[in-house]
């Protein structure tokens, strides 16, 4: 009797539980339910106003469409659409389905679009306005407003009550009979557990102490929430909309606010003094371009390498300045290198090492003893940094590309509690390749100081998890991209980096695409009939700009009816000049556009246009919202931004994208034209199918490139990375009170 008192006292409250949870995620269904069904009408009705668009731009008169009232009606024939109506520029209906209340008019409609809950009440039940914009091939267009029947939705969602009720019921049954089995057979090791849970260690402590009959059970339920955890962590919903606020609220609830320190070679801001005045100034680098706007979400401290004239100047007695300039949301802590520590350490290892092995761009490797050494002490500084700025023993830390191989199990020695997550912005190589490098096990050593292991592919994470296997005494578990390597785990995992998506305050302050390119056109002295191509790029031989230029020259030798017409702008920011074979690569890319002018040039007209020189971001999105077309054609590539910063350019839903098949984008952006750079007869093809698209397929493409850029921007690329370091977190400190328990 006692221990089915116990039995009960237990069973009810948990039903009670059920219960209660049953009462609250009900509505919360139906709420989530009502968000999904109206988000899948506003895409259902863009894709009638698409459809719609061309009829309507074929008619000469809306006022006067008798075809289009009679398209109109047939199109409400479908059972899930109410009515449909077309308003002109100026707000009037023009034409209406029969069904069209009489009583709506086009202001009325639009404010109620506008709600954060389209609804209407009508006499047949409730309906989802919608309003839509038509391409009717003017400059100001009608819109379409869409209204959908909401009824079948209150149908499914009593359904989807009725569902989650008997689940619950069932659910409750099962745990009951499960519960009062399992107490009956195993009553002490429960009291135990109950002990446990009370002491706050109930989530880990069955499993060490269940008794003897169910270890197999427990290790099999420790095993499939692994499992689980694994498969959620790798499919994490992608419809989340990512955005600084959320990522904000990521940081209060799964972190706790805790610091978030970012450790990069390059910093996002250079003071230059310019004519006796000091200028802020952007880098041209992917990296910044990423990071940063995390940041500005985030707050924290961003440590980096103080390369700027005036950087010095700025900073206070700690070498700290807030950024950005005026604003201040997060602070940025300088690093200060010796012209010889730069040239060892960053022009030495990190770039005629590193870059060229990774990259595999028939560039030789060069490996100097003295690099390696500036490469470690400078590494050992950025650490010792990290320590210094660190407000408590368990910062997040992020530390960003292989400028820092070693600094991960710097930091671990000092900060043993702290969550390193590293991310590799460029590939890893097979490990047959990496066995180039002397002190390749000293680097997977430091990598592996990591908690958590970031690159941009699940290729390059197999290279490396293949590489540590090779190299390294670890143990590796392949189902669940883990390294386990002197009692430290590290998770190996892909995230594809991205670009936050422009607001739209951002977009408002845009000049029109016809603008741009007029602006380009008189610029550069163009034909008006130009098609005009792109390349935002650094001077670097990883990014295939020999290959797109001779892919320009076939292309102009088998069509020559392009020769006059066809212009490529070429953007190169120099880089790394102290290097010869960057001054070498500049000499032959200059060359090389000089040859192809002298070859096609006409009077008036030439094919290339070559700038050397750094281009800031309002110039880019001028020249990419002027462009046809944009050439991204890297023979080796991490991600490659470029790419998704020119489709976050088109509004417009024109354009295309050519990307090499070697860049990591290729691997998201399939509605791209997908190229083998070094296969010129390809790249030359795509130029011209390019060229030649229909404006509707490349909308189609474009808009399609667009939904995949916006929804997996940046935010989601670090929220994904920050809530494995939660979970990660998590799990450390449970075992760690594990562990002394254990000890007690």
């Amino acid at each position: 009797m006692r221990t089915l008192g116990l039995q009960l006292r237990f069973l009810v409250p948990l039903l009670l539980i059920l219960f209660a949870a049953a009462y609250v995620s009900i509505p919360l269904l139906d709420q989530l339910t009502l968000r999904w069904f109206a988000r899948d009408l506003n895409i259902r009705g863009a894709l009638i106003a698409r459809t719609l668009s061309e009829a309507i731009a074929d008619e000469p008169s809306l006022s006067r469409g008798k075809r289009l009232q009679s398209l109109f009606d047939r199109v409400v024939e479908d059972e899930r659409l109410f009515a449909i109506a077309l308003c002109s520029p100026e707000g009037a209906i023009v034409i209406r389905s029969d069904s069209f209340p009489r009583k709506l008019d086009c202001t009325q409609v639009s404010q109620i679009a506008a709600r954060p809950d389209p609804r209407l009440a009508l006499a047949g039940g409730p309906v989802h306005v919608g309003v839509h914009f038509m391409r009717g091939g003017s400059i100001i267009e009608p819109t379409l407003v869409v209204l959908h029947d909401m009824r079948f939705i209150e149908l499914r969602s009593q359904d989807t009550r009725h569902y989650l009720i008997i689940f619950l019921v069932v659910l409750g049954a099962l745990i009951a009979a499960i519960t009062m089995v399992v107490a009956q057979l195993t009553w002490r090791g429960w009291v135990a557990g109950a002990r446990a849970v009370l002491r706050g260690e109930g989530l880990v402590r069955p499993l060490y102490f269940a008794p003897p009959e169910l270890m197999s059970v427990a290790e099999d339920l420790r095993a499939r929430l692994r499992e689980l955890e694994d498969d959620y962590r790798r499919k994490q919903a992608p419809q989340v909309d990512w955005n600084p606020e959320q990522l904000r609220m990521l940081l209060r609830t799964q972190l706790h606010g805790d610091q978030l320190i970012v450790v990069s070679n390059r910093e996002p801001y250079i003071h230059e003094l310019t004519d006796g005045e000091v200028l802020v100034k952007r880098p041209a680098s992917g990296l910044v371009t990423a990071v940063e706007p995390v940041m500005r979400a985030c707050s924290g401290t961003w440590i980096a390498h103080g390369s700027g004239s005036a950087d010095a100047s700025v900073v206070d007695r700690h070498d700290r300045v807030p950024v950005p300039p005026g604003s201040g949301e997060y602070l940025l802590r300088r690093i200060w290198l010796s012209a010889e520590e730069e040239r060892g350490y960053y022009y030495g290892f990190a770039n005629e090492g590193m870059w060229p092995l990774c990259h595999v761009a028939h560039v030789r490797p060069v490996f100097r003893e003295s690099d390696w050494e500036c490469y470690v002490r400078v590494n050992q500084r950025f650490a010792d940094a990290v320590v210094q700025e660190a407000s408590g023993d368990d910062p997040v830390v992020l530390v960003q590309d292989y400028h820092f191989a070693l600094l991960p199990a710097m930091i671990r020695r000092k900060l043993p509690k702290a969550t390193i997550i590293t991310f590799w912005h460029i590939p890893w190589p097979n490990h047959e390749s990496f066995s180039i490098c002397p002190w390749r096990t000293r680097i997977l050593e430091g990598m592996l100081g990591s908690t958590i292991l970031g690159f941009h592919t699940r290729f390059h994470c197999r290279n490396f998890i293949e590489t540590v296997d090779r190299f390294l005494e670890a143990r590796i578990e392949h189902e669940h991209s883990t390294i386990s390597f002197r009692d430290e785990v590290t998770l190996v995992e892909s995230y594809p980096i991205s670009i936050e998506w422009p607001v739209l305050e951002a977009v408002a302050g845009w000049r029109p695409v016809p603008e741009c390119r007029a602006r380009l056109i008189e610029r550069l002295s163009l034909p008006h009939d130009a098609v005009i191509a792109v390349g935002i790029d650094r001077f670097d031989y990883t990014k295939g700009i020999v290959e797109r230029l001779n892919a320009v020259e076939r292309l102009l030798e088998k069509r020559p009816e392009w020769i006059g017409r066809f212009v490529f702008v070429q953007v190169a920011a120099p880089t790394r000049g102290s290097i010869e074979e960057y001054r070498l690569f500049q000499e032959r890319i200059t060359a090389l556009s000089e040859r192809l002018n002298r070859r096609f040039g006409r009077p008036g007209y030439q094919p290339v246009y070559l700038f050397a020189e750094h281009h800031e971001h309002d110039a880019v999105m001028e020249l990419f919202r002027a462009a046809d077309m944009c050439v991204v054609t890297s023979l080796h590539d991490g991600m490659n931004l470029v790419s998704k910063e020119f489709i976050a350019a088109r509004d417009d839903e024109q354009g295309v994208l050519i990307v090499s098949r070697f860049a990591g984008a290729a691997h998201e952006l399939n509605e791209a034209l997908i190229v083998n750079p070094y296969h010129i007869e390809e790249t030359a093809d795509a130029l011209h199918r390019a060229a030649t698209m229909p404006s509707a397929e490349q909308r189609e493409r474009m808009a399609s490139l667009r939904m995949t850029v916006r929804e997996f921007n940046v935010f989601r690329w670090a929220g994904r990375m920050l809530t494995d370091a939660a979970r990660w977190r998590l799990r450390q400190r449970i075992e760690a009170r594990v562990e002394r328990h254990r000890s007690d």
